[in-house]
């Protein structure tokens, strides 16, 4: 961190941005002051605009790291104050909702980032520590279980089921039901429900808004919401001619395999399924965006 910039890591809790930040500390060496924003411990400080108590909460520290940012008030406004007059204070900051992260901060914080995106585990990271005939016998659990670092890690098959139940149910939605105050979380989940069962295919919303009963711009905003939560992300249409192009529908695919077959409740082993077009196809889009990201 040779520059004054804020360094912006966002991406879908479990995916192991606090784990990748506190590596980057550690290798910096500075003192650091480490803000657990979910704790709310900071909050009053930290949203209060007032530079004598920003520089009482810093003071003495070279490195000021703020984990899960979204849930502070006026973060942004808040960090431009510390950026413009602390140069000499770097800070690092995660955020798992880039929705409302990106709001709060990015006019107030124009010029002053580095911002980059953190995915579950690819292929790409893996191929560090596995051969090509390994990273093919992992292949079967990449489709099923899907990528989150624990979700991987973990031997066991009860506990990669428990573990993927878990996220899907405390985490996946907590920021967005949260942060944005959508009272239909039933609503939601059915359209998850219904975009897990269409992963590959074009996807009409005007039918998804007739399934779930809901209008057209509301499963429009709750598409837009879960995809700037990491959940979900649009792939559309290639057309030479660029007004045909706008106007097709969009494929429509998972982050994270394993998210996308317990919503299903499907995680069968590879040879008992009849889904193994989609899941792979949903895999190699995933990757491939994973990589450009990276590269």
């Amino acid at each position: 961190m040779s520059s004054n910039k804020i360094v912006i890591i966002y991406g879908a809790r479990q995916v192991g941005k606090t784990t990748l930040a506190n590596q980057i500390i550690t290798k910096l060496d500075l003192k650091t002051l480490k803000i657990n924003a979910d704790e709310r411990k900071y909050n009053d400080v930290l949203s209060s605009c007032d530079l004598a108590k920003l520089k009482s909460l810093v003071a003495g520290y070279e490195l000021l790291f703020i984990d899960e940012a979204q849930r502070i008030e006026n973060i942004g406004v808040n960090l431009k104050i510390l950026a413009d007059n602390l140069k000499d204070l770097k800070i690092i900051v995660t955020g798992s909702s880039s929705f409302d992260l990106a709001n709060k901060i990015k006019e107030p914080l124009t010029g002053r980032t580095w911002t980059y995106n953190l995915y579950p585990l690819s292929f790409l990271e893996l191929s560090e520590s596995y051969n090509q005939f390994e990273l093919k016998e992992l292949l079967d659990n990449f489709l099923i279980f899907g990528a989150y670092p624990e979700i991987f890690t973990s031997e066991n098959m009860k506990d990669k089921k428990k573990l993927l139940e878990e996220i899907t149910q405390s985490y996946l939605y907590k920021d967005i039901l949260e942060l944005d105050s959508i009272k239909k979380s039933d609503k939601l989940y059915k359209l998850l429900k219904l975009l897990a069962w269409q992963i590959g295919q074009e996807v009409s919303l005007t039918e998804l808004s007739n399934s779930l009963d809901l209008s057209y711009k509301v499963v429009e905003k709750y598409i837009e919401l879960l995809e700037k939560s990491f959940v979900i992300y649009r792939l559309s249409a290639f057309s030479k001619n660029l007004r045909k192009e706008v106007s097709k529908k969009n494929k429509i695919y998972f982050y994270d395999l394993g998210i996308r077959n317990a919503l299903i409740d499907n995680l069968k082993p590879i040879s008992d399924r009849n889904d193994l077009g989609q899941l792979f196809e949903n895999f190699l889009i995933s990757e491939r965006l994973k990589k450009l990201s990276y590269k």
